[in-house]
């Protein structure tokens, strides 16, 4: 019975938009268009063959029907590997690599242009990549070198913008960009507000660096220095007295060469500007609610809880936020389908089978850790991050789905539990794995390799001390990350001779969990199960998508994978908002909107405690909702201890998401002026024909706004 079940979920027919995504995104085809795999399982044997290939010769049919079995009941490797893995026949130059991020970029025109041109050769690879803009001076800023001011670091951010743009329009994958910017930064309302003008930084999004202390600043009401650090050869030709206290402050700083450092590694800045914190967070708020940007980055929390604490300073993230890396650093992704363990759905016998969850988490950590050895990244510094640290991200999707399956409302008490429950177990089972793979392959480089004990060091862990430990030891990187990094210390409460033997052997990686927003591989290969651990955005509705050859985005109607579901298993019938009895869903059939803000913070949290990279989250919320409960999000996601928090509200006036509700476009008029200047006022949702093609209103009325229009 439990078998019959579990086949009948994997047999519910596939949409036409998740086939038609799994064509345009992930069928592997020749240069004149002629599919090379002939339908989803070919991808799978492709990806399954080409990882199976890493293993030694005598074991290589062993794993590749391993691996195609793990692919075919829930492991479904991130856009990168899906695509390119055994590919390269077809497509040489092209990465498996999803996250990376920038170089630091040094305060001279040389780097700036020298980042460029590494962002253009990764993006040009596949690859999203992240950056820190904060490392460079404020707008109005004098350069020696060049007898003027400087432009400002926004400015420079244009640059990479439409290296960005370029570079995707020139054919393959849509380039994927994160800028992120510290807080005390004297240019940090204009990043804030950066995204109010049509058409700016739209390959990018934009995250705020967060501090701890900025936010004690704002519950105190307190002032906020913003400052940018001053050269050595500054403060000897200018004579400065860096001591006092209204002109300068000591702070962390990514670089420090060429710049005061005291004794604690703090930089001297100047400061430019005195603010109340307070007006700053009033800022980042307003924008938020109107643009759905900045996101937040807790940049402290990050820090403190990264496995590699001890040789890492994180100041970036990939471009949605879910992996924050040091610079150069690079990761892999994969997501577990939680559908698919679902036994007796939508009944009171429904269950998850963990049994077979945690076979499938051991077999795909094998197969991540083999993407490694294919990773295809173009430069020497990313390629040297992965070898020598091999961190990759495994999470999860379609968490919002499995509820419904389970008949668990997104957000209640039980869903909850559940969250860390599954997390927790993906984490711990990922980590037996990276104790076995080390003692049949061999630990990560980093693990043999000793770190000497700094002040640093020892301020971050107080344990160190504890043990004995001084500054000037010299201790092994698998000891500093097994057994002093606060994340390993909770799985050491689960299983603590586990991580006792990590400390000892190593692990054959840093870093094992990372939940993304999964948004294409979940409506592609996973039939439109909810991304990540997001609820289903809607049961029925529109997503927009770049079609090449197309000159706006195309409206494609598509269903969550419960609903189809329930229609197959239950009620061929059921519709969401239906009026009649017997065809209405279930009240466990959550959507965003059922969501409180303070629910998908809680759910997002109970993942977090066990996830040791990040997570992409949105929270989002219905147009109408009040601007006074939306600033509170921010604060009870510090207080929940979260790393990153990111909100949505629908806003006509700014732009369109990539999913709508129809009864959003509905509601939306949208007036579009004519050659002869008089004006039509449409629905978001009518159609359209302008330039030979048919549009919807709203998206037609968002390409030219946004200067997009015929540019895809």
């Amino acid at each position: 019975m439990n078998a019959k079940a579990q086949a009948v979920i994997t047999t519910i027919p596939m949409q036409e938009a998740s086939l038609d995504i799994w064509s345009s995104k992930y069928q592997l085809k020749t240069k004149t268009g002629e599919p090379v795999d002939k339908d989803i399982n070919a991808t799978y044997e492709r990806v399954a063959k080409a990882l199976a290939e890493v293993e030694k010769k005598n074991l290589r049919d062993k794993y590749m029907k391993e691996f195609l079995w793990a692919l075919q009941n829930g492991a479904i490797p991130a856009g990168r590997i899906t695509s390119n893995a055994g590919a390269e026949a077809h497509k040489p130059a092209t990465s498996t690599i999803n996250c990376t991020v920038s170089g630091t970029i040094q305060d001279s025109m040389n780097d700036i242009l020298e980042k460029n041109h590494e962002a253009g050769l990764t993006l040009k690879a596949g690859c999203g990549i992240g950056y820190e803009f904060s490392t460079l001076r404020p707008r109005g800023a004098y350069v020696a070198g060049a007898g003027a001011t400087t432009s400002g670091p926004l400015s420079f951010m244009d640059i990479f913008d439409r290296m960005c743009f370029t570079v995707s329009s020139a054919g393959g994958r849509r380039g994927a960009q994160m800028a992120t910017f510290d807080v005390h930064h004297p240019d940090v309302i204009e990043f804030i507000q950066a995204k109010r003008e049509d058409g700016r930084l739209r390959q990018f999004n934009l995250s705020l660096l967060i501090t701890e202390d900025f936010i004690e600043a704002v519950r105190n009401g307190d002032d906020w220095h913003l400052s940018f650090p001053v050269t050595q050869k500054e403060a000897d030709d200018e004579g400065l007295d860096l001591t006092d206290a209204s002109q300068f402050v000591y702070r962390d700083f990514p670089v420090q060469e060429g710049y005061v450092v005291n004794n604690e590694g703090k930089v001297a800045c100047r400061i430019y500007k005195t603010v109340k914190a307070q007006f700053i967070w009033d800022t980042i708020m307003t924008s938020t609610y109107d643009y759905a940007e900045p996101g937040f980055i807790l940049i402290d929390k990050v820090n403190q809880m990264n496995n590699n604490w001890f040789c890492e300073d994180i100041r970036a993230t990939n471009p949605c936020g879910e992996q924050p890396l040091p610079p150069y650093g690079s990761c892999l992704l994969g997501s577990v389908n939680l559908t698919k363990f679902v036994e007796y759905p939508f009944t009171e016998k429904a269950s998850f089978n963990y049994e077979k969850y945690r076979k499938v988490v051991g077999t795909f950590t094998r197969m991540l850790d083999n993407v490694v050895e294919i990773n295809g990244l173009p430069l020497g510094e990313q390629r040297h991050e992965i070898t020598y640290k091999r961190r990759h991200g495994m999470g999860i999707l379609g968490l919002g789905s499995t509820l419904a399956m389970l008949r668990m409302p997104y957000g209640s008490d039980e869903s909850v539990k559940f969250t860390e429950e599954v997390v927790r177990e993906m984490a711990v089972e990922g980590w037996r794995q990276s104790l076995a793979l080390a003692e049949e392959k061999g630990p990560a480089p980093i693990m043999d390799d000793e770190f000497e004990v700094t002040p640093k060091m020892m301020t971050k862990c107080p344990k160190l001390a504890e043990d004995g430990i001084k500054v000037g030891d010299k201790v092994k990187g698998k000891v500093l990350h097994a057994k002093y990094s606060a994340y390993m210390g909770r799985i050491a409460e689960v299983e603590p001779e586990l991580v006792a033997k990590l400390a000892e052997k190593g692990g054959r990686f840093t870093h094992h969990t990372s939940i993304a927003p999964t948004g294409t591989i979940s409506l592609s290969l996973a039939n439109n199960a909810s991304n990540g651990i997001e609820p289903s955005f809607s049961h029925h509705y529109a997503r927009n998508i770049i079609r090449e050859g197309r000159k706006t985005k195309e409206k494609v109607d598509v269903f969550s994978f419960e609903l189809l579901a329930y229609r197959h298993l239950v009620n061929p019938g059921a519709m969401p908002f239906s009026d009649e009895d017997d065809k209405k869903l279930p009240s466990y059939f959550t959507t965003s909107d059922d969501v409180t803000p303070t629910q998908h913070v809680d759910i997002q949290a109970a993942a977090q405690k066990w996830v040791d990279s990040s997570i992409s989250k949105t929270a989002n919320v219905p147009t109408e909702f009040p601007y006074q409960d939306f600033k509170d999000i921010y604060l009870y996601a510090y207080d929940k201890g979260l790393k990153g928090c990111t909100t949505f509200r629908f806003n006509p006036e700014a732009f369109q998401g990539v999913l709508v509700k129809e009864k959003d476009l509905e509601n939306t008029m949208y007036e579009f002026t004519l050659d002869d200047g008089s004006k039509v006022t449409l629905r978001g949702n009518e159609q359209v024909e302008y330039d030979g093609e048919i549009h919807t209103a709203a998206n037609l009325f968002d390409a030219l706004k946004e200067g997009t229009y015929g540019k895809y």
